[in-house]
């Protein structure tokens, strides 16, 4: 009778193991491993990039276009098209072919069916005139729970939607800027000046007050001094996706977590919270974009703080496992502690002066599962929406081969082509994304709705 073999940690040898572990790594050794690390980036990205080495969006087909982007019947577009040859009539790559277009000559379609359609079909999506673009921040410090890649495939479901989008990214590792083909070479084409600014002219006017007492100016630093000369317009640069466009993240971003204190122990009335929020309305980003997504870092840093400070609404992935959960609690528990402290900091002196008091509030907030496994997690997760209730958006966003793929590609789902799959596996692997965007887009719509009609009520 054999014997069962031995688990695989008995019997290691001493001089084996020494053999196969290799001379010892200083220092140095960390940057070649990064060297490596940047030269399989560098060449997984440049496998989608054109000649001039710019990242290039596929086009997308007249089934994908009636299925997903202009609600039209088939036959109706292809003779709308026959009838109007001034509108983009596609390319075919083989006779008698189907048409790809271009996102950018989507984008003319969908307005062409706005003014000649019909005038009960959503074909340019819902923005009240006169309102501000919403903020929507994606949020938690817990990593691996598929945060970026959710921001980045909302701001694609939006771009697809007809929403112009900003992303910005404020995770030092760039992650997000790496799926937009961003090229960012140092923290000056980052969120860094924004902050920045916001503290220049905050000092400003500080300095203008002593001054007036007959107080000595505090010092404008060369750093803030060059950020005043940067807005935020400056800073966004554009992607391969036409209404998307992107202020992008790198490691030196990370020096604002440093800075930023800095700045606040020099001028304890600077409202460091308010920094991103203020400089993007005084920028006009609020006005030209429909949609501001926020990628955080995975921790409450400075950085964070802006952007949950700047949201309207607050996106938290998480995992459906009871580790996940936990940590998400406390995730919350911490957002708590924060914005309680500032506020109450700040409305020791308002009730002092007899001011208004400062109140953080959010359109929305909901928590998202995401990298769902139907099969091995739906007992937790039903659990998780007894204690959530409403919190927890009853949509879980499916793990799938598609998703995986995309994700070792430096792609979104909707950046595949879908000839490389089938149809059916195709439809299966964006439905995940569609789903999330249907439930975000509500929030979206029902914010923006509220909104409306509470400045309709002011004006009568």
């Amino acid at each position: 009778m054999s014997r069962d073999p031995l688990a695989p940690y008995h019997g290691i040898a001493p001089d084996a193991a020494r053999s196969v572990l290799g001379d010892r790594l200083d220092t140095a050794g960390f940057a070649t491993i990064a060297e490596a690390c940047r030269n399989g980036r560098d060449d997984l990205t440049n496998r989608g990039l054109n000649e001039q080495g710019q990242k290039v969006l596929r086009r997308f087909s007249t089934w994908e276009i009636t299925k997903y982007l202009i609600p039209v019947a088939p036959a109706h577009f292809r003779r709308v098209l026959r009838q109007n040859p001034n509108l983009p009539q596609g390319q075919t790559e083989t006779e008698g072919g189907a048409k790809w277009f271009t996102a950018d000559e989507v984008l003319r379609l969908r307005a062409f069916f706005a003014a000649e359609g019909a005038q009960n079909r959503d074909y340019m999506p819902y923005r009240p005139a006169g309102l501000p673009a919403k903020v929507l921040a994606v949020a938690n410090f817990k990593g691996g729970v598929g945060k970026t890649s959710t921001a980045a495939h909302l701001a694609m479901s939006a771009a697809l939607d007809g929403y112009r989008v900003l992303v910005i990214d404020l995770d030092s590792q760039g992650s997000m800027t790496s799926i937009f083909g961003g090229q960012v070479a140092d923290e000056w084409q980052t969120v860094f000046p924004i902050l920045a600014r916001h503290y220049g002219e905050h000092l400003r006017r500080e300095n203008q007050s002593r001054l007036d007492r007959g107080e000595p100016p505090l010092p404008l630093e060369d750093t803030v001094a060059q950020a005043m000369e940067l807005g935020a317009q400056d800073l966004a640069q554009r992607t391969h996706w036409p209404n998307i466009d992107l202020i992008g993240a790198q490691l030196d971003l990370y020096w604002a977590e440093f800075q930023v204190p800095v700045w606040r122990m020099a001028s304890r009335s600077w409202k460091l919270w308010d920094a991103l929020s203020e400089r993007l309305e005084a920028d006009g980003i609020l006005t030209h974009y429909d949609l501001v997504i926020l990628d955080t870092p995975p921790a409450l840093g400075y950085l964070t703080i802006n952007a949950l400070a700047a949201a309207d609404i607050l996106l938290v992935p998480t995992g459906a496992s009871f580790l996940e959960f936990e940590s998400t609690g406390r995730f919350f528990d911490m957002l708590h502690a924060t914005f309680a402290s500032i506020e109450e900091g700040e409305n020791i002196a308002a009730r002092a002066l007899g001011r208004p008091g400062l109140a953080f509030e959010w359109d929305a907030v909901r928590a998202l599962v995401t990298r769902y496994d139907s099969a091995q997690q739906a007992e937790f997760a039903a659990l998780m929406q007894s204690y959530l209730g409403t919190v927890l958006s009853p949509y879980r966003q499916d793990f799938t081969a598609l998703v995986g793929q995309a994700g070792e590609q430096v792609a979104g789902i909707y950046e595949a082509d879908y000839r490389d799959f089938n149809r059916e596996t195709y439809a299966r692997g964006r439905a995940a994304f569609d789903q999330t965007w249907a439930a975000v887009k509500r929030l979206l719509i029902g914010a923006w709705r509220r909104d409306e009609i509470a400045a309709l009520d002011a004006a009568e």
